[in-house]
Parts: C-alpha cells; sequence; structure tokens
C-alpha cells in the first residue's frame, strides 16, 4: 500500500504566460529544494491560456507531484491569478513567484522557515536588503523598480515594494479586496492586508534571458492608478505601520526576538 503523502506545508502560485520553456526547470527546482529540506510544497499553476503549451507541460507535473493547474480563457492579469491560486490552496501559509526564473526557488524554504520561526504575516523576497541584488536586469527597468519602491515607501515599510517574491498567511487575506488585476499585487497585499509583522529576506533577481517582459507601458499606467488608490485611502483611513526587519541567517532568532512585543 502506498504511504499517504505528506500533508503540504505551504502553497506556492505561479502564474504563467508563454513560460514553456523555462517551466520545467523550475518545478524541478522547486521540489529539489523542499525535498533537501524535507519540506512538502504544493504547487498552483495558474495558466493564461499560454499559445505555447506552458498549460500542457504543467498538467503532465501535475500527473507526478502535487502540482495543480487552473487554465483560464486568456489574459486576465497577473494580479487575478495571483488571487485565484491563493483560493485555491489548501494551506495556511502561500505564496507566488515568476514562472521565469528570475527568482530562486531555491530561498523558499527559507521564507517559510522564517514565517514560522518569527511568526510572521508576511515574508518578503527582496532585492534591495542586505544580501539582495540584481543580476542581468536593464538599467531602465532596475529605475523604473526603484522609483516605484520609492513612491511606495510612505504605505509600507517594505524595501522592494515591487517584489513578485512573497510567502503571506491566509488570515491575512480575510476581507481583503481590491480591483487591482495587473502588475503589483504584492504592494496591494503589503498594504490592504494589513499585516502586523514582516520580514525581508534578500535575494539575487535574475533578469530574464529568454522571452518578454511581461512589463508594458499599460502595465506602468495601471500601476500609478493603484498608487492614487493607496495614497487616497491612506490619507482618508491610516492604518498602523507594521513593524518590518530584513533576516539574515545569523540574525533570524534576534529578529523574532525583537519584534516579539510589536
Amino acid at each position: 500500500m502506498t504511504p499517504p503523502a505528506t500533508p503540504a506545508a505551504f502553497t506556492i502560485v505561479i502564474p504563467t504566460y508563454n513560460e514553456r520553456d523555462r517551466l520545467d526547470v523550475l518545478l524541478e527546482r522547486i521540489f529539489g529544494a523542499c525535498d533537501r529540506e524535507a519540506l512538502a510544497i504544493a504547487v498552483v499553476i495558474v495558466d493564461d491560456n499560454s499559445a505555447d503549451g506552458t498549460g500542457a507541460v504543467a498538467d503532465e507535473w501535475a500527473q507526478r507531484r502535487p502540482v495543480r493547474v487552473i487554465h483560464r480563457a486568456g489574459k486576465l492579469g497577473l494580479g487575478s491569478a495571483v488571487l485565484e491560486g491563493f483560493a485555491a490552496a489548501q494551506t495556511e501559509i502561500v505564496g507566488v513567484m515568476d514562472g521565469d526564473l528570475s527568482h530562486p526557488p531555491e530561498l523558499l524554504p527559507r521564507l517559510y522557515q522564517t514565517m514560522e520561526e518569527g511568526n510572521f504575516d508576511l515574508a518578503v523576497g527582496s532585492r534591495y536588503v542586505r544580501g539582495g541584488g540584481t543580476s542581468n536586469f536593464p538599467i531602465g527597468r532596475w529605475l523604473l523598480s526603484r522609483v516605484g519602491c520609492w513612491l511606495s515607501r510612505p504605505l509600507t515599510p517594505v524595501r522592494d515594494a515591487m517584489s513578485g517574491f512573497f510567502l503571506i498567511r491566509r488570515s491575512q487575506l480575510e476581507g481583503f479586496h481590491t480591483s487591482v488585476s495587473g502588475f503589483k499585487i504584492g504592494l496591494e497585499l503589503f498594504v490592504r492586508s494589513q499585516p502586523r509583522r514582516l520580514a525581508e529576506v534578500g535575494y539575487v533577481f535574475a533578469g530574464r534571458t529568454l522571452g518578454e517582459s511581461k512589463m508594458s507601458v499599460g502595465e506602468g499606467l495601471g500601476f500609478l492608478r493603484q498608487l492614487r488608490s493607496l495614497y487616497c485611502d491612506a490619507f482618508t483611513a491610516p492604518v498602523r505601520r507594521p513593524a518590518c526587519v530584513t533576516v539574515s541567517t545569523s540574525q533570524e532568532r534576534a529578529a523574532s526576538a525583537s519584534l516579539s512585543g510589536a
């Protein structure tokens, strides 16, 4: 008799659109990293009707590993894909990462352990804290990212508010509402889910080497509208600013202790 599968500790959501050439490598690295730490993970792939067969590759993985695939009718937006994936998850801790190998899967166990050991509401993979950085990132996109983070600092203490690589407790999603369907769902969650305790864990972002970036002028304009809405809400109904720390291997316990009364 086959022993029952170990319940997943957390779920990672991967929105995809034309990522066939990267998906096999990404999933191998995700499961490899978690298997080495004896950490059970579930994956939800939300595919927006990729024309290159990404959905079929995901379906093959679903036959042999804890992967669930949600096939959508078209490009319905990154934000809505993330929230649909979260709704399909069965674990208390959920997260999101890109499907293009720009986010290192090897960081996932550490993000999860940070959440559990420090009892954080959010753990964010950050390019702009100690231990973080970028590689093969065009200067124009880097500048846009830094400007976006600077504009977001009055709203959240997260230094990499443009990060699309994070874990969050599902309890933080209760009552969460947003009209954002596009690019920066992370910022929306960092602010509107009203977390009390945040952690940022440094990582090196690897710029895309294959395919095209999902960033566009329309996404940029949508981000500005999103910022305006968040600022309007902040002025009319201020909320308590959460405590936030940068977590490194030698500081995890000290950071948790320093926030124990936050």
